[in-house]
């Protein structure tokens, strides 16, 4: 067997590759930053977007509706509207925004500007439709919107994110990485009997292995671009044709090199990835798998899935606890859910297009209200960030590793006690 080769055997070839990554990254800026200064050129701009989220709130005695939209440019932002205003989520608006003290910063992240409602506009878009299509396979609203986030990438009202969150699943309702590893899965297991067969008879001199990632990328591609490339699942595809492309020349694919590569790239192609929690929670989680193939790539294949489940879930928490705190006496019940929405994910696809998409609505309304009990656990941004220092100090260390480990059950059985 021939064993798999470094990405870089010298410390020149890596500073290479980052002042070339440097490069890029400051013409990728300076595009945005030319589009910026068109964007904001005058007082005003007319534009078309999605509404992606739609709720009220109060302040100082004011009730008005925010709503969060998506443009066709691709920029987020956020405006408020009379409260009287009818349900638009999903539907198309036709706005004239003011454009106050929008900087540059706020351009490449989210801001808020004051705007003009003039024209509301159903939403004729292929997404809508699918959105549509699952809708109409669901009595319960708040369970057909969970599928749309795993179809569409659809947002979840609030309610119904704390109670994943709480579960610890907020990272399966978000399309990611887990997602396209399942579905990359699915299209191989059904093209290559098909790709072999012509194979066979037409094209025996092809190499399949090339000719099905080809095929396979294509249609994951299309898929990102139909959802509007989120962030994590663009760090997804980034990685899965960085990975194929170094596997074919005989480099090591599991390691930090790579991950350090594609996260590099991206950011230089795409610096608004830099501002996306998804993008690096979404590579966090990569980190995390990484880290222990690396320190248990001799195990066999199902005690590697069973030890990714519960280490990555251990790992991640700190992160978790850190951003959003949400946690119940539930939340380790996630390393199961996440093994079981291996075969749920493409078995839930085909049920919905036999008719069936409703066959999964009580368990999931189970877990809605199972995870409607949470609390706020904090964690300390010291113990955060000596997490995050035995965490990199892993990569190189298997004590490293063993008082990670121990580091990160602490911290959940902290967490247990907080809510118990």
């Amino acid at each position: 067997m021939i064993e798999k080769v470094s990405l870089f055997t010298k410390k020149r070839d890596f500073f290479l590759f980052l002042l070339t990554s440097t490069f890029i990254l400051i013409f990728s800026l300076f595009i945005e930053y030319r589009n910026y200064k068109e964007f904001i050129r005058f007082d005003s701009a007319l534009v078309e977007a999605t509404v992606l989220m739609q709720y009220t709130k109060t302040k100082e005695s004011k009730t008005y509706q925010v709503l969060k939209l998506k443009s066709d440019d691709g920029l987020t932002f956020h405006t408020t509207s009379k409260k009287s205003l009818q349900d638009v989520k999903g539907k198309k608006l036709q706005l004239e925004i003011f454009m106050g003290e929008i900087g540059f910063y706020e351009y490449l992240t989210q801001f808020y500007a004051n705007s003009k409602l003039l024209q509301i506009k159903e939403n004729s878009a292929p997404k809508q439709k699918v959105n549509d299509f699952i809708a109409s396979a669901h009595e319960n609203k708040n369970i057909a919107n969970v599928y749309q986030a795993l179809y569409t990438n659809e947002s979840v009202d609030k309610d119904t994110q704390n109670a994943f969150s709480n579960l610890g699943v907020s990272h399966i309702v978000a399309i990611s990485g887990f997602h396209l590893s399942i579905l990359s899965a699915l299209l191989y297991f059904f093209l290559r009997p098909i790709y072999r067969f012509f194979q066979d008879r037409f094209f025996p001199y092809r190499n399949s292995k090339i000719d099905l990632f080809v095929i396979v990328v294509s249609v994951l591609f299309a898929y990102m671009l139909f959802l509007d490339s989120p962030p994590s699942l663009v760090r997804s595809f980034g990685m899965f044709v960085v990975g194929f492309v170094l596997y074919d020349r005989g480099v090591e694919v599991f390691s930090m090199q790579t991950l350090l590569v594609t996260i590099l790239l991206l950011l230089a192609f795409f610096p608004r990835l830099s501002f996306s929690l998804g993008f690096w929670l979404s590579a966090g989680g990569v980190f995390y798998i990484f880290l222990f193939l690396i320190h248990f790539k001799n195990w066999s294949t199902f005690w590697q899935l069973m030890g990714i489940s519960v280490l990555v879930y251990i790992f991640m928490l700190a992160v978790s606890l850190f951003i959003f705190q949400n946690f119940s006496i539930y939340h380790p019940l996630s390393i199961i859910l996440s093994i079981l929405f291996t075969p749920f994910y493409p078995i839930s696809i085909l049920l919905h297009f036999i008719g069936f998409g409703d066959f999964f609505d009580s368990f999931l309304e189970w877990l809605l209200v199972l995870g409607r009990d949470g609390a706020k656990v904090e964690l300390n941004l010291y113990l955060f960030l000596l997490h995050a220092i035995i965490s990199f100090a892993a990569i190189w260390s298997k004590i490293g590793m063993q008082i990670l480990i121990v580091f990160s059950s602490f911290i959940l059985v902290y967490a247990i006690y907080q809510v118990a």
